[in-house]
């Protein structure tokens, strides 16, 4: 017996026609929900590497974002956000490309996402390689090809592209922030590119 979602209800304020605020997105949370949660909870995240291949498949740069945090510190990152309630990973892996990359970065996003890594980010320095003092996050890491313009957008200043033995450099690890160096070289690693 199949089964299904029931239709929405016409009179809930929510039709098809209507348009929908982030506010008003019953998969966000609002900013107290989200202090509260995260002291209870682990958080789902994804995270993305951007590359650029060549004709043949082969990865010739690799994307590292540059941002300004709350302090005024200048770090690298990758591409990363929140999985809503509701969301499909695949979904929420886009929709951050693109909030991070903008529109025309056009990412090609495999028919069945699979991550190369999972990384769980710690609010006590030291539990893992991976540092996040706001939360304890789990967070699926993915390496996503991307065949169009990328301009940051968000918090992003730059994304500064690399070629593959720049972004393994002890240099470039040490700007990633909450340890993201380390995710970027399992990146390379599982591109076989780490020598």
């Amino acid at each position: 017996m199949a089964v299904r979602t029931p239709d929405p209800d016409p009179d809930d304020g929510f039709g098809f026609d209507d348009v929908r605020s982030p506010d008003d997105n019953p998969g966000w949370l609002s900013d107290i929900e989200l202090e509260e949660a995260r002291r209870r909870l682990p958080m789902l995240y994804v995270e993305a590497v951007p590359v650029v291949t060549d004709g043949s498949g082969q990865v010739t740069s690799i994307g590292v974002l540059l941002r300004s945090t709350p302090l005024g510190e200048i770090t690298r990152t990758l591409v990363s956000g929140r999985v809503r309630y509701g969301e499909t990973v695949r979904d929420a892996l886009f929709r951050h490309i693109e909030n991070d990359l903008g529109p025309m970065a056009f990412p090609l996003l495999p028919v069945s996402p699979t991550p190369f890594a999972v990384a769980e980010y710690f609010p006590i320095p030291g539990v893992s390689a991976f540092h996040d003092d706001r939360q304890h996050a789990v967070s699926l890491a993915f390496v996503v090809p991307v065949t169009g313009t990328c301009e940051p957008r968000q918090d992003a200043l730059e994304v500064t592209w690399f070629s593959p033995e720049d972004a393994a450099s002890d240099g470039i690890s040490a700007e990633m922030e909450g340890g993201r160096g380390t995710l970027l070289r399992q990146a390379l690693a599982h591109l076989g590119l780490l020598r």
